[in-house]
């Protein structure tokens, strides 16, 4: 039986949380790099703003292949971040505030430094050879080139194999990401065992539970076999997905991990799980009754912009009816299917939301800003904030080379449209489009803090790991928080005031019925959301940059417009009838 009422309540469920991207956020020690006492030093920030939970992205000892998603070792800090004794400072001062903190589990792979690896390479008879995974060359080139054992191409770089060859012991090993993260092997149990370590390790030290990084692709198809051609003939490699993606004994591993360590804390998880769009298989993973994952990151929303059955790094037109579908899908199937939404539009491996769903011109950024915010806070699920979001950050400017690009899945694709098309004007300028709207490099900029030198980030002295966005002197957390403009919000404002009121009628907004409506407008998102209690929302959003006309059903009975995105107080629109709607307006109406 389905739970219904106060039954359904649970802390993880309310919560609002906040992702850090720690190199990015607040540097403490004018070394140019975001660290642990810097996050310490802004939880007044967060709180203010209506925060509960800090995710932050990892933060262990690493190599920085990929910005710390290369773990040498979970149980130590790195040091450009601080100490594991600066975490636990983080968590009393989180706990002083009835806030908590997130950690993200990254154990799909490690370092390429990491202990566990340097003894399995070591020798074919390592007590942790079968850590990682194996495999002898599928053939040797004329050359004696020793060839990967499959044709599977690499997640950051599909120019390249996802296996790496090691002439210690003159065999490949599974690297899906990069050469510098082996996979681990999930088929071992020690493997398996040294998790759940780790995980305690975390809980008992005082986080409350974990984000888990790739956590779908743990589990392998055990023959390994080619992938289908789909990137066409010019690519060596092809993504491997349908070999790795929700692999045959996934949910035995999660079953495994919430037996031994989660269900003996009260905790949160979130599950990074790309590729999977099948409501069956999601709701065996997040459905109330099964026990694996309180919930996960589904990713249609922010795949809708990709070419079907391409990679990531590809561009193709999408429209506001198809984001309604999208959101609308997932909104009733976790209601009917008693499943929970994670509700989220950026993260650390996408652009910023304002660039890629909305307009970030200087004219209409702030509105489409408050347009997304608008919708986030009224949409069910546990809802998730990426830093600079609120104030409305925006990509890098178009005048960026690409060679000032630092993510290496931005490196990468740039050197792979150098080496496919050198002199070919048109491809080069394809790629850097694709660049421009979809590197991961947007979301992982210094966060602007103010209008001083460096964007309040770091010292004036100091040399920021990457460049500041140009824009900072206008759009920052400092003017936004003290904005006095006459009759309108600043995009910060707009969010501390929407993050209250979902908390006020959490039973509409984080709990309550969905229904859409008018679900055939290309131009209008309208939904209406209903609490147990009585309450009851209607949310209309225009999704483009003109101005429009909107009509509702009058069994929708509108009581009164109580927020708009371009007015501090309540809109002055007729309550029945017609409305109109100006280019990316929001508003909400309390309904009788």
């Amino acid at each position: 039986m389905a739970l219904s009422g106060v039954e359904k309540h649970a802390w993880w469920k309310e919560s609002v949380i906040y992702q850090i991207y720690p190199a990015s956020f607040q540097d403490s020690n004018g070394d140019g790099w975001g660290d642990i006492p810097g996050i310490t030093s802004r939880l007044d920030y967060l709180k203010d703003l209506g925060i509960d939970i800090v995710w932050v992205s990892p933060i262990y000892k690493s190599p920085q292949a990929d910005m710390g998603y290369d773990i040498s070792d979970y149980k130590d800090i790195d040091h450009r971040y601080g100490t594991l004794e600066d975490v636990d400072r983080l968590i009393q001062e989180l706990k002083r505030r009835e806030m908590k903190l997130m950690m993200d589990l990254v154990v799909n792979h490690t370092s390429n430094e990491h202990a566990w690896f340097l003894e399995s390479k070591a020798s074919k008879s390592s007590p942790k050879r079968d850590w990682y995974i194996w495999k002898p060359p599928k053939s040797f080139a004329a050359d004696d080139t020793p060839e990967p054992p499959n044709n599977w191409s690499q997640i950051l770089g599909e120019a390249n194999s996802a296996w790496t060859y090691s002439e210690e012991t003159k065999e490949f090993y599974l690297s899906l990401f990069t050469p510098e993260q082996p996979d681990l092997n999930w088929e071992n149990p020690e493997v398996r065992e040294a998790v759940v370590d780790v995980m305690k390790f975390w809980m008992d030290r005082g986080a409350c539970g974990f984000r888990m990084d790739v956590i779908n692709l743990i589990s392998k198809v055990q023959t390994f076999p080619d992938a289908d051609p789909v990137l066409g003939p010019d690519h060596k490699y092809h993504p491997g997905h349908a070999f790795y993606v929700n692999g045959p004994k996934l949910h035995e591993y999660l079953e495994e991990l919430n037996q031994k360590v989660l269900r003996q804390y009260d905790s949160i998880t979130v599950g990074e799980m790309p590729g999977v769009n099948d409501i069956d298989e999601i709701i065996r993973t997040v459905g109330s009754h099964n026990k694996e994952l309180r919930m996960i990151f589904i990713f249609d929303l922010v795949d809708i912009d990709n070419v079907p059955g391409k990679v990531r790094m590809t561009l193709q037109p999408w429209s506001p009816k198809k984001l309604k579908q999208i959101i609308s899908k997932w909104q009733r199937s976790m209601i009917e299917r008693d499943g929970w939404n994670s509700v989220f539009v950026e993260n650390h491996d996408n652009p910023r939301s304002v660039s890629r769903y909305c307009d970030d011109s200087d004219d209409f950024r702030d509105k489409g800003s408050k347009l997304l915010s608008l919708m986030e806070t009224t949409l069910g699920g546990t809802l998730y904030v990426y830093q600079g979001e609120e104030i409305g950050m925006r990509n890098l400017a178009r005048s960026w080379d690409p060679s000032e690009y630092k993510d290496i899945e931005s490196i990468n694709f740039w050197k792979k449209c150098q080496d496919l098309y050198p002199g070919n004007d048109a491809k080069l300028e394809e790629g850097r489009a694709i660049l421009h709207a979809k590197a991961r490099d947007h979301a992982r900029y210094p966060m602007q803090w103010s209008a001083h030198e460096n964007a309040g980030f770091c010292s004036k002295e100091a040399k920021p790991w990457m460049r500041i966005n140009e824009d900072y002197t206008t759009i920052n957390a400092e003017v936004q928080m003290t904005a006095s403009e006459e009759g309108e919000l600043s995009v910060w404002q707009f969010w501390q005031r929407g993050l209250r009121n979902r908390k006020v009628h959490k039973d509409a907004f984080v709990y309550g019925d969905y229904q859409e409506l008018d679900s055939d407008s290309e131009d209008i998102f309208a939904y209406v959301r209903s609490g147990e209690e009585g309450s009851k929302w209607l949310i209309v959003l225009n999704w483009t940059g003109k101005r429009v006309k909107w009509s509702w059903n009058q069994d929708i009975i509108v009581e009164a417009w109580v927020a708009s995105t371009y007015t501090k107080g309540k809109p002055e629109k007729p309550t029945t009838g017609t409305i109109t709607l100006e280019a990316w307006e929001g508003i909400l109406g309390k309904c009788k």
